[in-house]
């Protein structure tokens, strides 16, 4: 039989072993509490500073045939948790570690040790060091951490925009200008990643506290009607052209005159969309996209303006004779031509052909009984083809140009004749490119449109600006200029295909002097090349340049705007593969390609120092009013 036992004691040792665990665990809690609460806060901090985010994939922009444009890649943040790096000696060495690594001079790592504590000397929780760095940055990064050299820092994988292709000069990444960039902050800043910002930023992004909220959904892609190829070969051409003739700048395009499809597009100087940043400090004007948004006096192109109005009027037909003369006189002011003569009497189609400008300004003012009357023939025709209006191509903060009403502020006589040879009136190259394309393709005005969703639309979009008729006479009017305006057939032509065309020569009006630029001007070529009918319209416009090159009939451009265009009809022959005329067999030993630049020197000659135009006032503002003397200039 069991003995009884005595529970007292059993009680007595529970009791003081739950006695013993409750120190224990009130002990461990106060060191919790007391002595390691300060790092526990810090890393909460840390936590709120650095919420889990899902960042969407920035969709693609690619050309015509899916090549890459623009697209999202992976690169490594650097941040920092100084208050794991134990003491003020171990971060400074850190520093000085990460400086040899980032590259780093002493100034700059001061900041980043400075950067690391607060105003009351205690390390922040988290810090980042930098946004991008480079793979060897990150491999270099990571062989520290593993080796102990480096603690309290970390890398996060997140999307960069990336620009694969390089441009057609050097330093600068392809269509530059025309795509734009994105910014730190994920916003697309000009150009097509601007307009279409929230096509390709996707849904946005979806952080830890965000409940049942839907996941982030990846940006879409946005297809152009961009030729990657001719792109490139366009920027080459322009590059070339921009440093033969030390331009301000070159800028030039190439359409479907048919749907108004863009099929090449940009502007020497371009710059590095990689490297936007460097861009923003150094040459903020690069962002700028002069084929939208700045406007400029065309010059002669105009002509065609005026005599698309003359012909539909019946004013004249091609063959009219008339009268050349060596000046017209209006009070003070005085036109003339650009060569100080006059060619007597000539067919109205070589008075444009040779680029009279006395001609050209007598059968504008035959438009009307009156002034008046004539002005009000001229700017509708004008407002027709597109002049004074946006085009609404898919690119921000285009302009519509610098143009007069005369129904609202009269033109005088100077003023026509001014502006029907293309100074007094300002516009952008995409109008005069969708204008030249309504003249040539049969008299549809085109939507120019990049993005290859925009096709069905431009399409349904067709006006018919002129009759088919006169689009036919307006052809075969720049035919007749390439062939028999003076040296131009030799640097225009191409066996093999129909081209046509015309040039344009304007003085530059300096607003703060309030007198022409001396010997800069502005050259202007828009024409078409096809061979049973037009196939595509380029425009190339050289900036603000002075002619260099002596010829007998005057100063010329080592290459000219007829030479340039040339050059990138030949690009687009062979990249967009078109036929030449049936029957025409390419001669073997016939090099198609490019002349190199610096070659056949052009002979586009530019006019003397002119004191008499009324160019445009200055921009935001209606083209000049005020007297100012008439211009001679112009081819």
């Amino acid at each position: 039989m069991l003995g009884r036992t005595d529970s007292r004691l059993r009680l007595v040792v529970l009791l003081g072993v739950f006695v013993a665990i409750a120190a224990l665990l009130g002990t461990r809690l106060a060191y919790w509490q007391l002595g390691e609460g300060p790092e526990l806060r810090r890393a909460a901090e840390a936590d709120s500073v650095r919420p889990a985010v899902s960042e969407v994939r920035r969709g693609d922009i690619v050309d015509r045939s899916g090549n890459i444009l623009a697209t999202t890649a992976y690169r490594d943040l650097l941040a920092a948790y100084p208050d794991q790096m134990l003491d003020a000696q171990r971060r400074a060495e850190i520093c000085d570690r990460l400086a040899q690594i980032l590259g780093y001079d002493s100034d700059r790592t001061a900041a980043l040790l400075a950067s690391l504590t607060n105003s009351e000397g205690n390390p922040v929780p988290y810090l980042i060091v930098e946004r991008q760095l480079t793979s060897e940055q990150s491999d270099a990064v990571r062989a520290g951490l593993a080796s102990h050299d480096l603690i309290g820092l970390g890398l996060e994988a997140h999307p960069v925009r990336i620009y694969p292709s390089a441009g057609g000069s050097p330093g600068t990444t392809l269509a530059s200008q025309l795509l734009g960039f994105v910014s730190q902050d994920g916003q697309g800043r000009y150009g097509v990643e601007q307009e279409s910002q929230d096509v390709l930023a996707g849904a946005g992004s979806a952080t830890a506290d965000a409940g049942d909220a839907p996941l982030p959904q990846a940006g879409g892609d946005v297809q152009l009607t961009i030729d990657a190829s001719l792109q490139l070969r366009l920027e080459k051409e322009l590059y070339a052209a921009w440093v033969a003739d030390r331009a301000q700048r070159v800028t030039g395009l190439v359409m479907n005159p048919y749907t108004g499809e863009i099929m090449a597009w940009g502007s020497v100087p371009g710059y590095d969309a990689n490297a936007y940043s460097d861009v923003a400090q150094r040459s903020p004007g690069l962002f700028v996209d002069p084929v939208v948004s700045q406007v400029y006096e065309p010059g002669s192109v105009m002509k065609m303006f005026t005599a698309a109005a003359a012909l539909e009027e019946g004013v004249v037909g091609l063959e009219t004779p008339v009268k050349d003369q060596k000046k017209l006189v209006f009070g003070e002011s005085t036109v003339m031509n650009f060569d100080k003569k006059s060619m007597g009497t000539v067919a109205f189609e070589d008075a444009i052909a040779h680029s009279r400008n006395v001609a050209t300004g007598k059968v504008a003012l035959m438009l009307g009984d009156t002034t008046d009357a004539a002005s009000a023939v001229l700017y509708d025709m004008w407002q027709r083809l597109g002049i004074g209006q946006t085009t609404g191509v898919e690119v921000p903060n285009e302009s519509a140009g610098l143009v007069t009403d005369p129904a609202l502020t009269r033109w005088h006589p100077i003023d026509l004749v001014n502006r029907a040879f293309g100074q007094a009136v300002a516009v952008t190259p995409i109008q005069l490119a969708a204008a030249f394309a309504a003249m040539a393709n049969g008299g549809t005005l085109v939507h120019p449109h990049l993005y290859t969703a925009d096709d069905a639309a431009a399409e349904a979009d067709l006006a018919q600006a002129i009759s088919p008729e006169l689009s036919d006479t307006l052809r075969q009017l720049m035919v007749h200029v390439v062939d028999e305006g003076p040296h131009y057939a030799e640097e225009t032509k191409i066996d093999g295909y129909v081209v046509g065309g015309k040039t344009g020569t304007a003085q530059i009006w300096d607003t703060r002097t309030g007198a022409w630029l001396p010997n800069i001007y502005n050259h202007t070529f828009v024409g078409f090349v096809g061979a049973e009918r037009p196939e595509a319209i380029i425009l190339v416009r050289i900036h603000d340049t002075e002619p260099r090159v002596p010829k007998r009939w005057g100063m010329s451009l080592e290459m000219t705007s007829n030479e340039l265009f040339r050059r990138i009809a030949l690009d687009a022959i062979s990249v967009l593969d078109l036929q030449p005329l049936p029957g025409y067999e390419q001669p073997g030993t016939t090099d198609q390609q490019s002349p190199d630049a610096g070659a056949e020197p052009g002979s586009q000659a530019s006019p003397a120092p002119n004191p008499d135009a009324s160019p445009p006032a200055a921009p935001g503002q209606p083209a000049a009013e005020q007297r100012r003397p008439a211009t001679k200039a112009g081819r």
